[in-house]
């Protein structure tokens, strides 16, 4: 049965992430289908309610510790880091381990929030692979009861953030020798010297 939650703190809600499950939550920027990253069948199950193959969700964490947890190279994060936390999602490498996660793309969006709540869920559950809310061509839920008129019983659980309205997908961006290349342009500005604008 789909559980319906108004607190992202919720206990339960902790509890049935780590579980495996896979539902609807507002993320730092717009809601999302989210799963455990760390969880292999919760990813894939996740990837099959958008229909996706080949295109890799966004991964969500608390901190550079728990991406290097999950298999991502100190490396690669440590020359980025000053961009966090934000709602900057980077493309950063990653291995052959994390296949799953990035559907041989070998690469993934990651991203660390700045909003409290969502920090302080990410620190209890580890990272989350996160997608917009949506189906395959249409816009993204902005409500719960929107994702609802999408996904149905098919998730595991929901949890009611309010309306989303107007809010903005993260920036995303890639590293390419040293160089700046914003592949999306969202709610955070960055200038050609690499610079967030006020």
């Amino acid at each position: 049965m789909t559980q319906l939650y108004t607190n992202i703190l919720d206990p339960q809600l902790i509890k049935q992430l780590k579980a495996g499950g896979v539902g609807v939550m507002p993320t730092d920027t717009l809601y999302g289908l989210v799963a455990q990253a760390a969880n292999q069948s919760a990813t894939e199950a996740l990837y099959k309610l958008k229909g996706r193959s080949n295109k890799p969700g966004t991964l969500i964490a608390a901190s550079i510790d728990q991406l290097v947890e999950l298999g991502i190279k100190r490396r690669y994060l440590t020359a980025v880091e000053h961009f966090w936390p934000n709602p900057i999602s980077i493309v950063i490498p990653t291995g052959s381990a994390l296949d799953y996660l990035h559907q041989g793309k070998q690469t993934l969006a990651v991203r660390i929030p700045s909003d409290t709540k969502i920090h302080r869920l990410l620190e209890q559950t580890g990272p989350l692979i996160t997608s917009s809310a949506n189906t395959p061509g249409a816009e993204p839920a902005t409500t719960i009861d929107e994702a609802r008129e999408y996904f149905g019983d098919t998730v595991d659980f929901y949890v009611d953030g309010g309306s989303k309205r107007g809010a903005e997908a993260s920036t995303i961006i890639r590293i390419v020798d040293d160089a700046i290349e914003v592949l999306r342009e969202g709610s955070v500005k960055i200038n050609e010297a690499g610079r967030i604008e006020a």
